[in-house]
């Protein structure tokens, strides 16, 4: 009997095993810098010339997370001491190492502009162009992660008291106009989900709070956590495992304010190439439903009931069910009509009212009558617990960033910078991604020559 014997493929984690020259060569190769140069770049030929080696420094600030070198501090004395790793990182013999003071000085420049947001699009598409990113399904959720800054206490406000009874009609006008002016001074995330459906992606970006927040979140205990800090929000494919987009939020905002977001923003980096988005049950509004059906992608989100009672002739999927309770079975989607088709029950071939007139045959359902409810594959079936499974990609990214990129190391104070962290650390877990992927293709274009 024949053994084939067939080469054993890398990931991130042996990636990181390998040679540090290596390594870095294959990470550092994956994108270009030109698009930082210009931050600092001189406008005219006067003045002194740029005596600091900026690119060597960028790549060193990358190549302290692929190190997991937790401070710049260590990251300069390992610069002083280290050659090889000096010159790994692209600084010349001739250049003097740069201190903590101009690394704070360069961090401070890039923060003010959303460079590595615009790179990581360009490394997303540069994955999809080359095959490496062919998914069809991709998972929604957030991380949090703990700020550099202190927490301030909160101001403590005192409560008006309120007039019992009924206001008079005076008092009503009086209150409603109040009302007016407060809803029309509500920023984007402040208002209802549904205000964000005409907004432009980048108007959404833009305003989204990123000064750190108390936030609360319940663990697998069931127990409330908190965090001062703030909240990580991507966007997964599952199969490939890239974050192909992010967005970075105060630690107090609701999961479910960012999802159309990073809806759009997925649309906008690779339009037209998934079908299916998959969230947990914090996401089930109906604004994030009508978000996916206009980008025509499938939701997959588990359905959360709000003081809502039993409906007679449905079942706990919302499946029909017939006169003795037995659920219909989900038998096919038609997409011209956008209808859910039910067919009878497997119990009906032995009962004795299968050919009453109460028992109806086939049952067809539009999802416009609840995109909640009724969405496509039918809730319950077997699809539909097999592509929600796959949400789980998300964890062993938030895995990969928190254990092997320092998500959780915030060095910088205030937002901004803090988002630039959170934005580089995205950033080079993509780009380690993408040197996966070129170094299994070169394995098995060899693999396939010999």
């Amino acid at each position: 009997m024949t053994i084939v014997k067939q080469m054993r493929l890398f990931d991130i984690q042996e990636l990181m095993e390998m040679e540090s020259s290596r390594r870095f060569d294959a990470i550092l190769a994956t994108f270009d810098l030109q698009p930082i140069f210009q931050l600092f770049r001189k406008t005219t030929m006067y003045g002194a010339p740029r005596e600091l080696n900026y690119g060597a420094m960028i790549q060193s600030l990358a190549n302290r997370l692929v190190e997991r070198i937790p401070t710049v501090k260590d990251l300069v004395k390992r610069l002083k001491y280290d050659l090889i790793f000096r010159l790994d990182c692209g600084f010349l013999l001739s250049d003097s190492v740069p201190s903590e003071a101009s690394y704070s000085r360069m961090v401070d420049v890039i923060s003010q502009s959303d460079v590595f947001g615009q790179m990581n699009d360009d490394l997303i598409r540069a994955a999809f162009t080359k095959g490496f990113l062919a998914d069809e399904h991709v998972s929604y959720d957030a991380t949090h992660f703990e700020a550099r800054d202190a927490s301030k206490p909160s101001e403590k406000k005192e409560k008006a008291p309120k007039k019992r009874g009924r206001k008079s009609k005076e008092e009503r006008a009086a209150w409603l106009a109040e009302q007016a002016e407060i809803e029309a001074n509500l920023t984007t995330y402040e208002k209802k989900l549904a205000a964000q459906l005409p907004i432009p992606t980048a108007t959404l970006r833009q305003d989204i709070p990123i000064e750190p927040k108390w936030g609360v979140k319940k663990n697998s205990d069931g127990k409330n956590t908190f965090w001062f800090g703030f909240k990580g929000h991507l966007a997964v494919s599952t199969k490939s495992q890239y974050i192909v987009a992010c967005l970075m939020s105060s630690g107090n905002l609701s999961d479910s304010k960012a999802a159309i977001p990073l809806l759009k923003k997925v649309a906008e980096v690779v339009p037209n190439q998934f079908t299916t988005a998959i969230f947990d049950a914090g996401y089930d509004y109906e604004a994030i439903y009508r978000q996916i059906i206009n980008q025509d992608m499938k939701a997959i989100i588990p359905y959360v009931k709000r003081r809502e009672s039993e409906i007679l002739g449905l079942d706990e999927h919302f499946r029909p069910t017939c006169v003795r309770e037995h659920s219909y079975c989900y038998d096919s989607f038609d997409k011209k009509y956008q209808s859910l088709k039910f067919t009878r029950p497997k119990e009906c071939a032995t009962c004795p009212l299968c050919e009453d007139s109460l028992c109806q045959k086939v049952f067809k359902i539009k999802c416009e009558t609840d995109i909640r409810k009724y969405t496509y594959p039918a809730r319950g079936s077997a699809l539909w617990d097999k592509l929600y499974k796959e949400r789980t990609a998300f964890e062993r990214v938030n895995a990969y960033l928190k254990e092997y990129f320092q998500l959780n190391n915030v060095r910088h104070r205030t937002g901004r910078k803090a988002k630039l962290h959170f934005n580089l650390v995205t950033f080079i877990y993509n780009a380690c991604k993408l040197a996966v992927d070129r170094l299994n293709a070169q394995l098995n274009a060899q693999n396939t020559a010999a």
